[in-house]
């Protein structure tokens, strides 16, 4: 008499059970859930849509072969304010671009609206900029200054050509350094700054542009680091810092040409160089008045090879 109700109840399940597999039999299998969407980078949103351009945001700047980059852009008002759509790089760059062409112009004076500059430059591992090639395009001439990097056969750096060969910037007559990379500073483009810059590695031998009497050596060194004072024979004060070492001592006399010492990274300075200042009582005197220039110009057998390498950095500024 217990299992009485128990066969009933079973029944009852066996109908419901088959009333059910009725019902679902040939209904589509459920949808599978979603897949868990990848994780969102730091400082972003999973479901954020990607950002709009910018309709009058500038484009960046062309990028080319081994890195080069191509910027070019009317004057509005400076050379430096010309560079600001590069950015973080635009200030330095145009200091650079602008030292090419100081010989030729007064790039705080002469530039005029509506000239224009043209440069492919690109970044160096020193944190400074390297240029292929530059022009200026200037109303006060009435022409085009141009500059073209060419390493010359015989010298130990490139420098920067004239299509016709001749060389951009302008040399010392009987300059401090025989060899050196680059002039990084002058008067002319840094007033502030009282002497002339050559970039130059550690060692290189300084000489005498005169005759004269060293009056002392090694003075303010924190600053200057290791210098020389020169009195020439005129009455001119020449002074060499950051010298790596000197080779002369206070009351020697000296002749014009004579290896004085060697140039360095001495004292306040960031990179090898020479700093080279003239002084006459307590005026400051620009070593390009006072000693006079030349300019540099390719063999004619040199031209070719020459002539080649400006067709060839014409395509990186064309890309």
């Amino acid at each position: 008499m217990r299992n009485g109700p128990v066969l009933p109840v079973l029944l009852a399940l066996s109908i419901a059970l088959n009333l059910y597999l009725l019902a679902t039999r040939g209904a589509p299998p459920p949808e599978p859930p979603p897949p868990i969407p990848d994780a969102a980078p730091a400082g972003t949103t999973a479901d954020a849509a990607p950002p709009a351009a910018t309709p009058d945001a500038a484009p960046p700047p062309a990028s080319a072969k081994d890195g080069w980059r191509s910027f070019r852009a009317p004057v509005e008002h400076s050379i430096a304010r010309t560079f600001a759509p590069l950015g973080d790089d635009g200030p330095a760059l145009a200091a650079v671009y602008a030292r090419l062409f100081v010989w030729d112009l007064d790039m705080q004076r002469d530039v005029l609206k509506g000239d224009e500059v043209e440069v492919v430059w690109r970044p160096t591992a020193d944190a400074n900029y390297d240029i292929a090639v530059a022009r200026y395009r200037s109303g006060k001439l009435g022409r085009t200054l141009e500059a073209f990097k060419y390493h010359r056969p015989g010298d130990d750096w490139p420098s920067w050509w004239r299509a016709d060969g001749t060389e951009v910037p302008h040399r010392l007559k009987d300059s401090p350094l025989e060899k050196y990379e680059q002039i990084t500073s002058l008067l002319k483009d840094r007033p502030t700054h009282a002497g002339m810059d050559f970039k130059t590695p550690v060692g290189t031998p300084v000489h005498a542009p005169r005759d004269g009497r060293v009056t002392q050596t090694n003075w303010n060194r924190t600053y200057n680091g290791n210098g020389i004072e020169l009195k020439l024979e005129d009455g001119l004060i020449a002074k060499f810092l950051h010298l790596d070492e000197t080779k002369v001592k206070p009351g020697d006399r000296v002749k014009k040409g004579q290896v004085i010492g060697t140039t360095g990274n001495t004292g306040r300075s960031t990179a090898p160089h020479l700093h080279y200042q003239l002084e006459r009582g307590s005026t400051i005197v620009d070593p390009l008045d006072y000693h006079g220039t030349t300019r540099r110009r390719l063999p004619e057998d040199a031209m070719p090879a020459f002539r080649a390498e400006v067709e060839r950095l014409e395509t990186l500024a064309d890309e």
